[in-house]
């Protein structure tokens, strides 16, 4: 646990969230991991992130134990003018609102940017969809599949001779997150400069599209060039065969080649053309990478790793998620061991980044549904008749 002192750069803001499933709930839970007092609006229809995966309870599945994190839960049924109300009052008393609802449904609620933003100049509005608000698909459904399809994510296999077929993460999802979080990141900065908060919009298409093409926009960058990043376009990129198992070993330097096939007794292979240098490599990368996987092959695994270490050529063993997920050593302390006071121990993932003077921390076990709810609206200015009348408890 934290004290005030060393709570998170984001210590003092607070962060509603209105969300279901992953992109925005993931997103909120950075937040939360910075220190941000994060409360989820939830109805009487379980989100179904709350379930995914399976896992200990019903409400907490092994994926919500962490995503649900630094959170504190309200229930409100928002078709009620009573929890729409009590909602927009929390909101008074927010910096931030995230939500992924469509937009449709926002309006329909009186939940839409025009309507929550006036009279709340300081809050920061993001909103986050499968495709742009201003386009003609802006109610469309777009879950992970369908923007993985969209953005040539699941064609890449094609482009080195395998089927196309969608990645095995969500990973659209996870990619539009953190661009959310980066999107409310950058509006608290603005804020504190301007004094101003603004709505922010963050189209899953967009953002996961910009992220495949950072690298394979490439010789495309300029019109009638192909995409692609030819180094990494070859069935032979790797993980590579050894002798008894797989290494990922990546000679990049021209000094890592000729360490790797001086040890191997081919360094005559480096005098063909192709091995001149990087960019002769990167250009027939099908060349270069079938010829190192036929050295690889040679010897063990270990004993490539042992050399790489000698020579300090990158390089790792391939281990499985659940040997990483097993192995202190392999997840280097990604995982802990927590206890949740309803379901017990589990396996809590740190947060990654390392703030010295405000480190990110887990400050609260994930929620049951609507378990803060009173207290929340309390909070917020309800009275006890008020928020009796919300939860349907005797004042």
């Amino acid at each position: 646990m934290t004290t005030s002192e060393n709570a998170g750069p984001l210590a003092g803001i607070r962060v509603v969230e209105l969300a279901t499933v992953l992109m925005v709930p993931y997103a909120a839970q950075m937040l939360g991991d910075m220190g941000a007092d994060v409360i989820k609006v939830e109805g009487d229809r379980m989100d179904i992130g709350r379930q995914m995966g399976g896992g200990p309870h019903e409400e907490l599945s092994g994926m919500a134990l962490n995503l649900q994190r630094n959170k504190r839960s309200v229930r409100l049924e928002l078709k009620g003018a009573q929890a729409r109300d009590a909602l927009l009052r929390l909101l008074g008393t927010a910096d931030v609102f995230v939500t992924n609802l469509k937009p449709a449904t926002l309006r329909k609620l009186g939940l839409d940017a025009g309507t929550v933003l006036e009279g709340r100049p300081r809050l920061i509005y993001c909103e986050a969809h499968g495709f742009a608000t201003d386009s003609p698909e802006a109610d469309r459904p777009a879950f992970d599949d369908v923007i993985q399809a969209e953005t040539g994510l699941s064609r890449l296999r094609e482009l080195v001779g395998g089927e196309v077929g969608f990645l095995p993460a969500v990973l659209a999802d996870k990619i539009a997150a953190m661009y959310v979080t980066q999107a409310v990141l950058g509006a608290l900065v603005h804020r504190q400069a301007t004094g101003r908060g603004q709505r922010v919009e963050v189209p899953m298409f967009d953002a996961v599209l910009a992220f495949n093409l950072a690298e394979h926009l490439a010789q495309a960058a300029v019109p009638g060039g192909r995409v692609g990043y030819r180094r990494i376009l070859t069935p032979h990129r790797g993980p590579h065969r050894t002798a008894d198992g797989h290494v990922a070993l990546l000679p990049y330097a021209d000094a890592d080649w000729r360490a790797v096939y001086t040890a191997a007794g081919r360094v005559e292979e480096l005098e063909r053309p192709v091995f001149a240098s990087a960019k002769t490599r990167h250009a027939d990368p099908d060349t270069v990478y079938g010829s190192l996987a036929g050295i690889l092959a040679e010897r063990t695994t270990g004993e490539w790793l042992e050399l790489s270490r000698e020579r300090a050529v990158p390089a790792a063993r391939v281990s499985s998620l659940q040997e990483i997920v097993d192995d202190p050593e392999l997840h280097r302390g990604v995982l802990r061991e927590a206890e949740h006071p309803v379901t017990g121990t589990y396996r809590q993932i740190r947060p990654p980044v390392r703030y010295e003077d405000s480190p990110m921390s887990v400050r609260r076990h994930a929620p049951l549904v609507g378990e803060h709810t009173a207290d929340v609206l309390a909070e917020a200015g309800l009275t006890r008749e008020e928020i009796a009348a919300i939860t349907g408890d005797q004042p």
